[in-house]
C-alpha cells in the first residue's frame, strides 16, 4: 500500500518518502501501544499523522515520558543494532504510521549515505535531549523542572505564551519525573500568584514565573 497522496506532504524529508515507498500505512486509535520496552521487533515507524509519546515504566507502573513526537518524525531507530527495544511508544491521539522493516532500513542506510547522516543527526539530537533530561532530574527540583517544561512547550500568544497541547497535571508529572500531587501544589501556587491559568484545557503563561519558589 502506498502512502496516500494527501498525507505525503507531511513527510517533508525526501529520503523518508523514498524509503517508505511501497510500504503500508497503518492506523491506530488513541492510547494504542505501538512498541513495548523489551520487544525484539526491528520495525521503523514514520509518523504520517497524529502524535505519540515515548516512555519508560517501572514494574510498579510508574512512568516517565522521554519524548513526544509528531507528524513527519520517526521512531524505532534504536532497533538497528538488533538489541531489545529500550522504551515503549503509545499514541496520544488517532495516529497513522508507515512501517518500514528492519531489513529495508539496513539496506537503505547502506545504499544512501545521506540517509545515514540524517539518522546520525536524529540520534545525536535525541541523545542530547536525554542528557539534558537526566541532568535536570539529578540537579533540579520539581518546581524548576515544571517551569522549564512549560517554557519549552509553550509558544508566543499575544502578550502571553500558550502550551498548544492539552496537558493534564498527570501528563506533566510523567514528563518531569514527579508525582501528580507535587505538580498540583506547584500549579496552585503559580495560579494564585497570577503566573499561569488554564483555559479550555490549555495552559497559558501570563508572566514569567520566578526562578525558584
Amino acid at each position: 500500500m502506498e502512502i496516500p497522496s494527501s498525507s505525503t506532504a507531511a513527510l517533508t524529508d525526501a529520503l523518508l518518502q523514498e524509503m517508505a515507498a511501497g510500504s503500508g500505512v497503518k492506523r491506530y486509535p488513541a492510547n494504542a501501544v505501538l512498541i513495548n520496552e523489551g520487544d525484539r521487533a526491528d520495525t521503523l515507524f514514520i509518523l504520517v499523522s497524529g502524535r505519540v509519546k515515548v516512555y519508560a515504566a517501572s514494574d510498579a507502573g510508574k512512568e516517565i515520558v522521554l519524548n513526544t513526537l509528531g507528524t513527519g518524525e520517526t521512531f524505532g531507530e534504536l532497533s538497528f543494532d538488533g538489541e531489545p527495544r529500550s522504551a515503549s511508544v503509545m499514541t496520544l491521539e488517532p495516529t497513522s504510521c508507515v512501517l518500514v522493516s528492519g531489513a529495508r532500513l539496513r539496506e537503505f542506510v547502506a545504499t544512501h549515505p545521506d540517509f545515514a547522516l540524517y539518522l546520525i543527526h536524529k540520534l545525536i539530537g535525541r541523545v542530547r535531549a536525554l542528557t539534558g533530561s537526566v541532568k535536570a532530574l539529578a540537579l533540579d527540583d520539581v518546581y524548576t523542572r515544571v517551569v522549564r517544561l512549560l517554557d519549552d512547550l509553550s509558544s508566543p500568544d499575544g502578550d502571553h505564551r500558550t502550551v498548544p497541547d492539552r496537558l493534564t497535571q498527570q501528563d506533566i508529572a510523567d514528563r518531569v519525573g514527579s508525582s501528580r500531587e507535587m505538580v498540583s501544589r506547584i500549579f496552585k501556587e503559580l495560579t494564585t500568584g497570577g503566573y499561569v491559568e488554564t483555559q479550555g484545557g490549555r495552559i497559558r503563561i501570563l508572566k514569567t514565573p520566578p526562578a525558584a519558589w
